[in-house]
């Protein structure tokens, strides 16, 4: 029986100069854990626009259930400029407010949480407190609670970050959102020092870093594991970290080694940065042809 899971998050229009592609790190993560044969649903929110009709039929036409994505009367679909001149630092300007700002709590978006197998959630999208408040009423019914940090300056607050890590069993932070956690908590940016710091003080029970190129790393039990990466030819690094991201959900989910976790999620991210976008279509042998 495949497993179940349930991404909180943005949905949204990435606005590239070449044209815009949908996109935000939870619909991509959705998307990818669909594409991968998970039983995934998506509770974000778009407004009752000519943006976010295309934006749902665009997510529909993956076969994916939209059921949880509320439609918001007297809020805007959300769209974010993008700044792609430099492909290995993508820059973005997200506008606010927009209807995923104000998600709230319904029955179905409570069963749905209460019967997954994991519960995936990010920053971004609690930058107001509607959707904050929903957040922190779900968080108390996931199972497996996987945090992934997205920090997107300037909406983020590490006071809201701390709540969070108080209900996280796994985290997923970047190169550089380990430098943001370390400055915040007063640590060394050494993964060792910061990886332990919060061990000790949060119920994290694995930490992901991703290393952009140079692969990533997991920290479990007191022990590093780490996977250099696959040398590719870059498209775009839209969405590369969702795909490992949704490639780490699936073979942990499946209780595969973390060697073999990380083999497979560093497979995934380097094949989407060969693709254009945050979601390309794809079958299972695509991205094991990535060596």
């Amino acid at each position: 029986m495949s497993n179940k899971v349930v991404v909180f998050g943005e949905m949204l229009w990435d606005c590239l100069p070449g044209g815009r592609v949908a996109g935000g790190a939870p619909m991509n993560v959705a998307l990818n854990l669909h594409q991968l044969g998970l039983k995934t649903q998506l509770i974000s929110a778009v407004g009752s626009d000519e943006w976010g009709e295309q934006l749902l039929h665009f997510y529909r036409d993956y076969g994916i259930s939209d059921k949880l994505i509320q439609v918001k009367s007297d809020q805007e679909t959300s769209r974010v400029l993008v700044d792609s001149s430099d492909l290995e630092n993508i820059k973005y300007t997200i506008l606010s407010p927009v209807a995923w700002d104000f998600i709230h709590l319904t029955e179905e978006n409570k069963a749905a949480v209460t019967s997954s197998d994991a519960f995936i959630f990010g920053t971004l999208a609690v930058r107001n407190t509607t959707s904050l408040k929903t957040l922190l009423d779900l968080l108390h019914l996931g199972k497996l609670r996987i945090f992934d940090a997205n920090l997107r300056p300037p909406f983020y607050d590490f006071e809201v970050i701390e709540t969070l890590l108080a209900y996280t069993d796994i985290l997923k932070i970047n190169e550089d959102e380990l430098v943001a956690f370390a400055d915040y908590f007063n640590t060394s940016a050494e993964p060792k020092t910061l990886c332990e710091f919060l061990d000790q003080h949060f119920p994290v029970e694995v930490i992901c870093i991703t290393l952009g190129s140079k692969g990533a790393m997991i920290y479990q039990q007191g022990e590093f594991h780490h996977h250099p990466g696959y040398k590719i030819s870059v498209e775009d690094t839209i969405g590369a970290g969702d795909a490992f991201l949704s490639g780490f959900v699936k073979m942990y989910l499946e209780q595969k080694s973390a060697q073999e976790i990380l083999e497979f999620s560093c497979k995934i991210g380097a094949f989407v940065a060969t693709q254009k976008g945050g979601t390309p279509r794809y079958r299972l042998a695509d991205i094991l042809k990535i060596n």
